[in-house]
Formats: C-alpha cells, structure tokens, sequence
C-alpha cells in the first residue's frame, strides 16, 4: 500500500510538470522541442488517411444501409456477434421482403388473375433482386468495410497510443532542460566572487556551499537530461516507424476499393439483366388494361364520365355516360401524322412493345411523335423510319 502511494503521488508530480510545461508552451513562456521535419510530415499524412478513412468508412456504411435508426436492434444484435466472435447472420433485405408480399397477396387475389399472375412474377424478380442485394452487402462487408474497420480500431490506435506517448517523452524533454537552464543560472550566480569589503567571511561560506550544491544540481539535471533525451528519441523512432507502415495501409485499401468497385459493378449489371428479363417477361403477359364490354356485360366508364348532381331533380344523384370503350383497337398503319403539331422526343428509358400496336424504344434515341384526336393522354403516335407505334409518354422527353 506504501508503495502505491508513493507511486501514485510520483504519477501526480509528473503530470503536473507535464500540464505546467504544455501551458507555459502555449503561452509562449516556455522553450518547445519541435520534432523533425520528416516525422512531422508522416503525423500530417497519418491524420489525413485516419480522417478519411473514417469519413469514407462511415459514408459506405449509409450507402449500403441507407436507414440506420430504422435497424438500431439489428446494429445492436451485430455488435454483440462480433464481441463474441460468431458469424453474424444473413438477414433477408427489402427487396426479398417485397418480392415475398407480392406472393402472398398474389394467393388470395388468385394466380390465375392478370393481376395475381403478374404479382407472382415481379414477386419472383424481386426476391432475386434481394438475393443479389444480400450477396453484394456480404462481399462489400468483407472486401471493404472490414480493412477499413480494421485500420481504425486496430492500426490507428496502436499509433495513437505511441503519439500520445511520444508527447508525454516530448514534455519530459523540455522539462529537464529547463530545470538544467534554471539549475547553471543558479550555478553561476552563485559562483560569482563576493565582495570581501562588503559581505561577511560568513556569507562567503555559505555562497561558496551553496555554489557546491547547485552543482550537484546541475550534474543531477544533465543527467536526467541525457536520458530523457535517450527516451525520447526512441519513441519518435518506434512511432516513425508505424506512421511510415501508413503507405502499406494505403496499398491495402486501393486493393480493397478495386474489389469494392468490382462488386458493385457484378451488382448493377446483375440487377440490369434481371430487369431487362422482368421487362420481357411482362411483355408476354396479355394486355389485361383494355376491358372487352362484350364479355365483361358491364358498360366501362372513366373516372370522369360520371358526374353527381346534389342539387338535381332527377331521381338520380348520378349520371352514368353510355359512352363504352371502343372494342376494335386503332389501326395504327391507317393513322397519318398531322400536317403541324409533329415534336421530336428524346427516349428516357427502353421500353419493349406489349403488341403489335405499340412502339418499341430504345433510350437516348430520337423519335417523331404526335397525338390523334380521342387517344389516351398518356400515349403518342411515335415514328421511327418507317416505324410507327404508340408509345408511353413518361418514356418521353418532348423537345421544342
């Protein structure tokens, strides 16, 4: 327990000379030993790479899962896995749950429904658009996010803690020499000659002792010097060392980043091929947008062709337009372009023709297209060469 105490009043005293000699620095009272130009340059580079690689770590994590707060449970359960060191569970992404939903309502809908057969399929794709999902998540987690982890928490720290040491042998330094610059003062002074007429023999004595003591000070202080000094040049070699390991770190993650592109790029590209074959597959579906009167035996009417009438004397609220969908589909060969009202249009996206009626698009191409009087305000006439189709607008940007 002496012990202890002993040590802990020794810890005390030399922070305090540490926190004494740091403030005088700051306040320009005290001499400060600046470290060499090199080793100052790889602490720079160092703080630069630690504080990107945090903002990039961090940035990449958002990216891959956009809604942090709405999984606070499932960073938590994460958390737990790795302190324990066990496999963290895959867990099924937005896409999958999506696709599953479509499924389930697509039963009680009924396959056999245009609507519940096509539920089934985007429900498929979706799960298949989730698995690729999942499956890009994992190989970023392992190719980019855990390098990146790993320096912070692991590299970054160890040269941290040297740094912090570094500076406590730096303050150390600068604390032993000032005691050696006050200790020669006092030396010297006290080694000046006395004045025989002016001061007692007994003075004398006492400055001649006091000359003696303040010597053994100063052997004391050149001592503690030299080995303060031998500390601190070899933790500015042990953190010179680590600090230049930095460019590894930097071969390290370029080569991650490479995997990272690559992984992202397999993902993109597989999410296109899914949608392109998503795309046809609705293609083959039959147009279930356009009712038949005939076989329905109901008279289909637009939102707009019924119109209340609160205040009429009719014994009727509402009345219900005759008007039915035209059966017979328009003939778009039998269709002429207008002499004025004919615009250019850039395609935004592909899109594939669901009949022989429509236009098939293809994106950042340029197409000529106009409206017939009657048509859905949805649609256009478009012509390509000798092409001619109706075509969506929101596929569409109109040029002046």
């Amino acid at each position: 327990m002496d012990f202890n105490v002993k040590k802990l009043a020794s810890d005390a005293g030399v922070f305090f000379t540490r926190a004494v000699q740091f403030t005088e620095e700051k306040l320009g009272q005290a001499e400060k030993t600046e470290l060499d130009a090199h080793l100052e340059n790889l602490i720079a580079r160092g703080d630069c790479t630690k504080n990107w690689t945090e903002k990039i770590f961090r940035q990449t994590e958002v990216l891959l899962q956009p809604n942090p707060i709405d999984n606070t449970g499932a960073r938590i359960e994460e958390f737990f896995y790795e302190k324990l060191d066990r496999k963290i569970p895959s867990r099924t992404t937005n896409g999958e749950l999506l696709g599953q939903y479509m499924l389930d309502a697509a039963k009680d809908f009924g396959p056999g429904t245009p609507y519940g057969s096509t539920l089934i399929t985007v429900g498929e794709y979706q799960k298949r658009l989730g698995g690729a999902e999942r499956e890009f998540l994992q190989t970023s987690a392992i190719s980019f996010l855990t390098p990146l982890r790993n320096f912070l928490e692991g590299d970054w720290r160890t040269i941290s803690k040297e740094r912090r040491l570094l500076e406590n042998r730096r303050l150390d330094l600068d604390v032993c020499k000032a005691r050696l610059k006050k200790a020669k003062l006092a030396e010297a002074k006290a080694a000046a000659a006395p004045d025989f007429q002016e001061t007692r023999p007994r003075n004398y004595v006492l400055s001649a002792s006091a000359s003696a003591l303040w010597s053994e000070e100063v052997d004391k202080a050149e001592h503690e010097l030299r080995v303060a000094q031998t500390e601190f040049d070899r933790q500015a070699e042990v953190t010179r060392l680590l600090l230049e390991g930095i460019s590894s770190t930097h071969v390290n993650h370029l080569r991650c980043l490479h995997e990272f592109v690559e992984a992202q790029a397999a993902y993109y590209a597989q999410c296109h091929k899914l949608m392109q074959e998503l795309q046809k597959d609705l293609s083959r579906i039959p147009n279930a947008f356009v009712i038949n009167p005939s076989t329905s035996g109901m008279s289909v009417c637009s939102p707009h062709s019924v119109t209340s009438l609160p205040g009429a004397s009719s014994p009727s609220r509402s009345l219900v337009s005759t008007n039915t969908l035209e059966p017979e589909t328009l003939k778009i060969e039998e269709v002429k372009p207008p002499a004025t009202g004919t615009r250019k249009a850039k395609v935004l996206y592909d899109y594939h023709a669901a009949d022989t009626s429509e236009l098939s698009l293809f994106s950042d191409e340029l197409i000529t297209v106009y409206t017939m009087p009657g048509m859905d305000p949805d649609w256009l006439i478009g012509e390509r060469g000798n092409e001619k189709g109706k075509v969506p607008v929101t596929y569409l940007e109109l040029l002046s």
